[in-house]
């Protein structure tokens, strides 16, 4: 195969995944949601239109109208606060599965590559931390080393890395033992570079995929340890907390807790139906 060649199938196939994203309605929604979170993320303190901290001691309560989405106990606006707290909550999100997918992958990647004693290690750890619910080792955790953004990020990380772990291994066991690997191990490629040049972007598009879909999971995970008042603290805007000092005015005032959850919500759907069309997107039986 000439260069032209490989070049006109790479284009080839770049079109077929553009076409399968265009016909998917269910990508272009994801993509579409998840984009506008994040850019609601990033330009968070200017599309604020108020000071999220600011009390207007006379408005408090205040329902949808004068201020969009109402205000809540303290008087502080609701959509200010939302759109500031998607800061803290969709940054430990991406961050706490970007830290997982780091250490967990190469691990996995080796563990699987080498097997034996390595491989068995490995693979029992993992099943140990996997049979506990990853809510409750992100409240242990915390409880060790205390609230804040930093430390649920590290505690949500340490619930995923085994997960990564396992993923990766998967993977790397169906290739072991394809020609390409042994050819590099028969010259003499170090470990390192296998499992950096030859594993690594073979089953990068399954970590992709997962990566997005565990996202969606640690927005939950983050917004249900800063709900229990052990996550992330006031005065710094989480979804969680928000719900959490909201729920007291479930039916006194609901807009309080409520909106704070649909951002939840929508956050949650937009990763999961992005996650979805990547898969459809990197499908093997589009080549």
């Amino acid at each position: 195969m000439t260069w032209g060649d490989g070049m006109a199938k790479h284009f080839t196939m770049t079109q077929r995944r553009w076409e399968t994203v265009k016909s998917n309605k269910t990508t272009l929604v994801g993509l579409a949601l998840s984009c506008l979170i994040l850019l609601i993320t990033v330009f968070a303190p200017v599309l604020a239109p108020f000071d999220p901290d600011e009390q207007h001691l006379d408005e408090t309560m205040s329902p949808p109208g004068k201020f969009i989405l109402g205000t809540d106990e303290f008087g502080r606006d609701i959509l200010s606060r939302i759109v500031v707290a998607s800061r803290t909550s969709i940054s430990i999100g991406l961050s706490s599965i970007l830290f997982a997918a780091v250490i967990g992958v190469p691990v996995g990647i080796l563990a699987g590559y080498k097997g034996g004693g390595i491989d068995s290690i490995i693979t029992r750890g993992v099943d140990i931390i996997m049979s506990i619910p990853s809510l409750l080792i992100g409240i242990i955790v915390v409880a060790a080393l205390g609230p804040g953004p930093y430390k649920v990020t590290v505690a949500i990380s340490l619930a995923y890395i085994p997960r990564f772990i396992r993923l990766a291994r998967g993977s790397a066991l169906s290739l072991k033992g394809k020609e390409f690997i042994l050819s590099a191990k028969s010259i003499g490629s170090k470990d390192s570079r296998i499992i950096f040049v030859h594993f690594l972007p073979n089953i990068l598009g399954d970590i992709v995929v997962m990566a997005t879909l565990w996202v969606a999971v640690a927005i939950r995970i983050e917004a249900n340890l800063s709900f229990l008042g052990i996550g992330v603290q006031p005065p710094t805007a989480s979804w969680g907390s928000m719900i959490g000092s909201g729920v007291n005015f479930l039916f006194s005032a609901p807009w309080v807790p409520l909106f704070p959850g649909l951002a939840i919500l929508i956050s949650i759907f937009a990763f999961n139906l992005l996650g979805d069309g990547i898969r459809d997107v990197i499908d093997p039986k589009l080549s």
